[in-house]
Parts: structure tokens; sequence; C-alpha cells
């Protein structure tokens, strides 16, 4: 007999048996629960208008984060707490201090957004409660990535950002959702199962590779992400579906054999946090730009490479460092290079079984010089035209010999790929522009880029060579270019 799914909502405890494992919680609050002051917008966690928050309890701890509700399967949220806009109204009847802002800052023109806004708006008053520095501009711009506005423009917005904190404050009770959501808890694997598919939400590897094995075709899910689109834009059958997210094993960051090893349940907030701090000048603007906050709080570092896409922004700098990918299945581990990962498009080297259970990230090297670049239309929370990476190590009498050149890109060919023409004619060369000129000439050679929607393959041709020279005017040994001059950022200082 399937077990219900139990979500904690507008303080009561919900349970629901009947709905699809597919049926996305914007659905359920709208047409199920009839709370509709979460809006539907583009169905694919792009726009923000479904702005929902979401509790969990992690390490005894209540988790708030922001989350897309389009592309949130219900089953899911079993075990969490369900925050809606719906919960902001204080017990007196008077707005939340997050929706008074908006009101006085004129932050809302036609309305359809704003309640995504205050979500994600409420979701940082909270991060911010019980202190006294109210959050930075970019603390903001980082909060709103995920929320579009079309008619008031962003500028109100931000304004009731700095507002809602300077107004009287508003209480949450964290004891009582704590109190709730320790009811809520499983100790073993949920299996909820309604028209015909099952959801399964293992709790150990064991569990996950036992399912995995007993259930080769079934869909793994991890944040749903990209999954979620197939159901709410593609309209295809998943299937049964494994969910990785509940498995401890798959939460852990830690350092092996000099690599820092991230389980693939882990977020790609938590994932990119852990990264920048080994790579802080060369990731953390990607860590930025990729996606949005509600996307980063649910996707998985580990998903993304699973993915597989060839415009992912992941693999080609975790290519370029030469990251290494875990598989596992009941038959064992299997360790490959990421780069050998990816076959051809959307294919892997994934066996009957196999499911990837971490990546390995080489920490920095002393000599080695890195970075990489995303070109896009905008600059949060869009997918990219080109995404570069580049990798070398700089020795010799005068430190200007390129050795172990590693050169990967993104948007270019069917996988994320390395250029191994350009990085041979890198290899053994002093670093200097006829070296350079030389590489850039070659990616013609390495690279058939495609025209569309996004980019020309004219287009992504000539960025991408100049995207290496940008990294050589970063990385020469004669007069580097510093950030200032490289980064527009560099000289706006936070308000």
């Amino acid at each position: 007999m399937s077990d219900p799914i139990r979500f904690y909502y507008q303080g009561q405890i919900q349970q629901v048996s009947n709905a699809a494992p597919t049926r996305t919680l914007l659905q359920h609050l709208r047409e199920d629960m009839h709370c509709t002051g979460t809006k539907e917008g583009c169905a694919e966690g792009d726009c923000g208008a479904c702005t929902v928050v979401i509790g969990e309890m992690k390490h005894g701890q209540l988790e708030l984060q922001s989350v897309n509700s389009c592309i949130q399967f219900l089953p899911t949220l079993d075990g969490k707490a369900v925050f809606t806009v719906e919960d902001l109204q204080q017990k007196n009847g008077e707005l939340h201090p997050v929706q008074q802002a908006l009101v006085e800052c004129h932050g809302s023109q036609c309305g359809f957004c704003t309640p995504g806004f205050a979500m994600s708006l409420w979701s940082l008053y909270l991060k911010k409660e019980g202190s006294t520095v109210p959050p930075c501009r970019k603390e903001i711009d980082e909060t709103l990535s995920g929320n579009l506005c079309r008619c008031t423009g962003y500028r109100p917005i931000i304004d009731a950002a700095k507002r809602m904190g300077e107004l009287p404050a508003a209480e949450f009770d964290r004891a009582a959702v704590i109190s709730g959501l320790q009811g809520l808890q499983r100790g073993e694997m949920f299996s909820y199962t309604a028209d015909g598919q099952t959801f399964f939400a293992p709790r150990t590897l064991q569990q996950l590779a036992e399912v995995r094995e007993a259930n080769p075709n079934a869909t793994i899910l991890a944040g749903s992400t990209d999954v979620g689109l197939w159901v709410t834009k593609q309209m295809r059958d998943l299937g049964n579906i494994i969910y990785v997210r509940e498995v401890d094993a798959l939460k852990h960051i830690k350092t092996v054999d000099g690599m820092l090893e991230i389980g693939a349940a882990v977020s790609l907030n938590d994932a990119y946090g852990a990264v920048c701090q080994h790579y802080p000048d060369e990731l953390t603007e990607m860590w930025q730009r990729f996606a949005s906050q509600p996307i980063r709080n649910t996707g998985t570092l580990g998903g993304s490479v699973a993915n597989g896409s060839p415009i992912g922004d992941s693999a080609p700098w975790m290519i370029a460092l030469g990251a290494e990918i875990v598989l596992h299945s009941v038959r064992g581990q299997r360790v490959l290079l990421l780069e050998s990962f990816y076959l051809d498009y959307m294919k892997k080297d994934m066996q009957p079984g196999e499911f990837v259970a971490a990546v390995r990230i080489p920490l920095p090297k002393a000599g080695q010089q890195f970075r990489t670049y995303k070109l896009a239309k905008r600059y949060d929370q869009d997918i990219s035209a080109v995404c570069a990476a580049f990798a070398i190590s700089l020795d010799g009498d005068n430190g200007d010999i390129v050795r172990d050149a590693h050169i990967a890109f993104g948007g270019m060919a069917a996988t994320s790929r390395r250029a191994p023409l350009a990085e041979a004619a890198l290899n053994g060369q002093p670093w200097n522009e006829a070296t350079l000129k030389n590489a850039m000439a070659l990616l013609a050679q390495d690279y058939t880029p495609l025209t569309d929607m996004r980019a020309s393959n004219t287009y992504r041709m000539q960025t991408a060579q100049n995207l290496l020279r940008r990294f050589w005017l970063e990385t020469r040994t004669d007069a580097p270019l510093k950030l200032q001059a490289i980064n527009v950022f560099a000289t706006v200082t936070a308000e």
C-alpha cells in the first residue's frame, strides 16, 4: 500500500494520496487547495511568479529556501514545510513588512509577479532576522535573480528590499514549524504510487543501488530543475521515479586524494560554495550567474553533470580542471574522467543500474592559471551561448612555458569537450601572442558550432577565440590585465 505524501502547510499537516507523482506543487496549490496567490507563469522555473519557500530539517535546524513551485513534484515535498504568499499576512490582519514595503515603494504595477517577489524577499527577510546589518545590493540582486518583472522595473522593488527591514519587525514562529516537521521525518524509504507510477525516495546508498537495479528504466530525480521541464514542457511520461535527495551518503563534501568530492545530492549553492573556497576569484562569478537562486537551491551539481547538456555551465570548467565522476551500482563503484563520461549528444558512459554518486574536483596546483567565462544575453539566469574554461601551468626559466593545457567549451559541440589541436599548439610553447594566435586559429578545427536561437556559428567561433585571447591577457607574464580592466562590475561598490 502506498504511503501518502505529507507536508506542513498553514499550520497543519497536509496529506495527499491520489495525485500523480509528477503533479507539481504549483498545480496542487492552485487547483486542489485553491490557494491562488501563487501565480503560474512560464512553468519552467524562469519567471519566478510561482516562487514559494520550502522549509526542511537539516542537522536539527530549520532551513528555509526559495524554490520554483512550478517544477517541484509533490512527492519531493514529503517531510517538508511549504510557505506561500498566503502565509505572510500577520495574525492581526496587517501586511507583512515585505508586503508593506512593496506597497510603500510602489513595487507593483500589474501585480502578477508580485507574490513571487514577495516570497523571494521574505526568504531574505528571514535570513537577515536578528541582524542589525541591512541587506546589501549584492544580496538583494542575488535574492531576486530568479524573479522577472516586466512592468514596474526593478528600482522600486530594490527600494522595497531595503525598506522592509526598517518597518516594525514581524515574528516567524520557527518552533511551531520545527514541531510540525518532527513528526513527519521518515526513517525508512518513502514509496508513493499513483496513476500507475511509483516514486521511490531511498534513504541509504544500498537502497538506492537496489532500487536502481530493479528499475533500470526509472527516471532519476534530484532537483527537478531539468526533469521538471520534461513534464511541464515536453509532456513526457517519466515512468517510475527514483529521488536521490534523501540519501545522506550523497550529501557529503569532503577531500579525497587531493580532490574535493561532492555528493550527487548536494545542492548547487552548497557545491559552488565549497568549490569557491578553493577557487574564489575564478568561479564566484560563475556561481552567481548559474541559473538563479531558487534553481541553485534545488538543483544539484551531480544532476547537472549527469544530465550532460552541451550548454551546461558546470561541465566546461570541471573538464578543464580534470574533474572525475563517481558512478555507483550494486556491483560497486566506477570512476571516470568527466570528459570521458560524455560520448555524444545526451549519451553517457553509464552501465545498466549505474547512477552518479559524486564528482571529484582537483584542488588548485602551484603555478596553475585557471579561468572560466560565460557569454549569454542576460547577466542573471540565462543559458549560455558559449561557456569557456581554460587551465594551464606555466614553468620554465622565465615561468612562461605552457604545460598541461586544458581547453573546454560548452555550446560549441554536441557535448562539452576539449580542444585537442589548440591544446597541442600551446603545450611546450612560450605563453606569448604568437602562440596564442596559433591556438586561436586551431579552435576552428577543433569545433564546428551550430547556429540556433542563442547565437550563430560565426558568433560562437569568434567569441570562443576571443575568450582564449582574454585568458591570455589576464594570465600573460608581461603586464597581465587587472580585474578593473576586464570586469565592468569590479569598480562598482555594494550599496
